[in-house]
């Protein structure tokens, strides 16, 4: 392609003198030397027509190089001005939109004004998986396609907050930036600088916190402190005082096992720009480093073995074993003080550290006197005060000397009838039982009126629940494990002493440790385990809200979003005690879950997604863009500057405009190629000459 034609827009012509030689140039060149020194020879000789002979020479090489016309038809082609419309998030701040949707209609009429140019307008959404506004990859994608050399301007109409200036393209034209936004902005903003993945359960964890005020802040705001909110799980709010401006070390402990949600946030002030940024939610997973358990055992049995073998299996259980070999009702004499191998610190367990334990397990004890009414009244407490105790019952809890006969009677949910069922039967779970976390989907349950295919059971203590939830039943519908909750703790009642049957294997065994370990979940508060939660999970671009219950209907849930809209969700039963629904999520942030009895909620992405990190619209950014193309930027609050062609290199902006390079591109359309003067006639004039110098030469001689 030719330099630009700037003569006139319209179809226009181009001439110009080529070379076509007819021969290949080395030989015009060698025989332009012969030609020389024949001409020297003769200038040598002092011949007269040497002028003459000069010309045919000159003739003949003409000739040779056969100079040529070539004329071109070229077709000018329109400039192409692109426009960028920033449309993240940010950009719905205030009324920043209605700035950038009228000036966007102010430059399109513009452009549509001047002659011969084409408007190209590209529109920059929230880019996927928070990372914020893709401008400078906006513009490089469409100056990709478009041909650079008819490219005239780039306008962008954006807050200035831009993520991706690494990508930055080299513009062939000038840019300028429409900012939008306000001079007295201002905005408060809470940031979590450091979080843990998980914790310790029962150890402190430090948060690295921070509140900052930017941009305008009046005088009435800016007094250095600042009022923060901290809720865990969606609870009731604890409310501080902390300086603004300043790094902030929180201690937390997390309050359960499993994941905890913890959010962070401070009152929305008046003339601040959002709110978005006033809240961070932080989810940490709760563990426990060891699982305390104190495991009594009344006296030596066949299950004894299988509590301590299933205890002992897993390593992150410290286990304290309290047997009882030899009672002092056996006569013997043995003195009381020597009834166990060693010296035994019952004080120390069950009065000065029984707080330090997080199960505590009865098998098969019965009150012999080893352990004074005083610490079973110790361990009531306990339970009361959010510890767990489990009770395998065995017959002596049906007799007189029952641990139900003690104080722990005032927390245990099923009362001994003083009847021991010995007889085969299969453990069964109840219709209750299919609802509830720790026995819904046992490996196999009775399911759909067909028996259970585990192994049978011949004993059972029969009880009569005062209160609690009977989630497996044995011989005619008795109850066989009743769950309850005591005060802050739990309390589950096992009325048999042979699940270790099914540790054994006997007729195909069952799942005696996948029931134990879900009872020991559930006792210790695992939030996997509630049998009333309200959850929710993302999927894609969907969030599936799960709720569990015991209740065979469920209300519905209100879904806060992060904008603050409410939407009303229905659930349907999936499975007994679980309904579920999945609510189409297109916004990033946090996600409030209410149904009146519980409150969830879930955080997609950041609770603050990238966009809301800096609120106040800034020229800094890109000036280093706009300033390598001489262009401008140009704050469009009060008015939106008009167009103006500049020259190539001149500066491209001034008060109140900015300016457009024509850049007088085209293409060719047709291309002539003509002789200038044809081979014939120079090689006749070269005869002549050469004629003219014979003769000259042969009237002297």
């Amino acid at each position: 392609m030719f330099p630009p034609c700037l003569n006139g827009w319209g179809s226009d012509a181009m001439n110009e003198v080529l070379i076509n030689p007819l021969v290949p140039l080395p030989v015009i060149l060698l025989a332009g030397a012969i030609c020389a020194l024949l001409l020297a020879f003769a200038l040598w000789r002092g011949l007269s027509g040497v002028w003459l002979r000069a010309l045919a020479s000159a003739c003949v090489l003409s000739a040779m190089a056969n100079p040529s016309l070539q004329r071109e038809t070229r077709e000018p082609l329109n400039d192409i001005v692109i426009v960028a419309l920033d449309q993240s998030a940010s950009q719905d701040i205030a009324d920043r939109s209605t700035q950038a949707t009228q000036a966007l209609d102010v430059i399109v009429t513009a452009v549509q004004a001047r002659p011969s140019t084409d408007l190209r307008v590209i529109d920059v959404p929230d880019s996927a998986d928070d990372q914020g506004t893709k401008l400078m990859s906006s513009l490089s994608q469409i100056l990709a396609e478009e041909p650079r050399a008819r490219v005239a301007g780039i306008v962008a109409i954006t807050d200035g907050v831009v993520h991706d200036l690494s990508v930055t393209p080299d513009f062939p034209a000038p840019f300028h930036v429409l900012l939008t936004g306000r001079a007295q902005d201002w905005d408060r903003k809470l940031t979590v600088q450091d979080a843990p993945a998980f914790a310790i359960l029962g150890e402190e964890v430090l948060l690295g916190l921070r509140l900052d005020d930017v941009g305008a802040v009046p005088n009435a705001v800016a007094n250095g402190r600042a009022v923060l909110d901290i809720a865990i799980d969606g609870g009731a709010p604890r409310r501080f005082e902390v300086p603004v401006g300043e790094d902030l070390q929180l201690p937390v402990t997390l309050p359960h096992g499993g994941m905890n949600v913890l959010q962070f946030s401070t009152p929305e002030l008046d003339g601040e720009l959002t709110a978005r940024n006033n809240t961070s939610v932080v989810q940490i997973n709760g563990v426990r480093d060891r699982l305390r358990v104190l495991l009594v055992s009344g006296e030596p049995h066949a299950g004894e073995r299988t509590w301590r073998n299933l205890l002992k299996s897993d390593s992150s259980v410290d286990l304290v074993h309290f047997t009882i070999l030899r009672p002092p009702e056996k006569q013997d004499g043995v003195p009381i003080d020597e009834l166990s191998l060693i010296a035994f610190p019952t004080r120390e367990l069950f009065l000065e550290k029984i707080d330090e334990f997080d199960l505590i397990i009865f098998d098969r004890y019965k009150r012999r006197g080893i352990l004074p009414t005083a610490y079973i009244d110790s361990i009531r407490t306990y339970v009361e005060q959010g510890g767990a105790v489990l009770i395998a019952a065995g017959p002596d809890f049906a007799s007189a000397v029952s641990i139900y006969r003690s104080p722990l009677a005032d927390v245990l949910p099923a009362r001994p009838t003083a009847r021991v069922i010995e007889q085969g039967y299969l453990p069964q779970v109840s219709e209750l039982g299919a609802k509830h976390p720790v026995t819904r989907g046992l490996t196999g349950a009775n399911k759909g009126g067909q028996p259970p295919t585990w192994g049978r059971w011949f004993r059972q203590i029969e009880v009569e629940a005062e209160r609690g939830q009977v989630v497996m039943t044995g011989v005619d519908d008795q109850p066989l494990l009743v769950l309850d909750r005591a005060g802050e703790g739990r309390v589950a009642q096992l009325a048999s002493d042979q699940a270790w049957l099914w540790d054994r294997g006997f007729e195909g065994g069952g799942p005696q440790l996948e029931l134990l370990r879900r009872l020991a979940h559930w006792m210790m508060k695992e939030p996997e385990l509630e049998e009333e939660t309200l959850t929710a999970e993302q999927d894609g671009d969907t969030l599936v809200i799960t709720r569990r219950t015991l209740s065979d209907d469920v209300s519905d849930v209100f879904v806060t979003t992060p904008d603050g809209a409410e939407q009303t969700i229905t659930l349907s039963e999936v499975a007994p005690g679980q309904f579920e629904a999945v609510l189409e999520v297109d916004e990033m942030g946090l996600y409030r879950l209410s149904d009146g009895k519980i409150d969830a909620v879930k955080a997609i992405g950041p609770a603050a997604p990238r966009e809301f990190a800096d609120t106040i619209a800034t020229p800094d950014l890109l000036a280093p863009a706009v300033e390598k193309t001489q262009g401008g930027i140009v704050p469009i609050i009060d008015d939106v500057p008009r167009l103006r062609d500049v020259r190539v290199g001149r500066p491209a902006s001034g008060r109140g405009w900015i300016g457009l390079t024509p850049r007088g591109a085209y293409q060719t359309t047709d291309v002539v190629l003509t002789s200038l003067v044809p081979a014939w006639l120079f090689l006749l004039l070269a005869a002549g000459l050469s004629v003219a110098a014979w003769l000259r030469e042969g009237r002297r001689a």
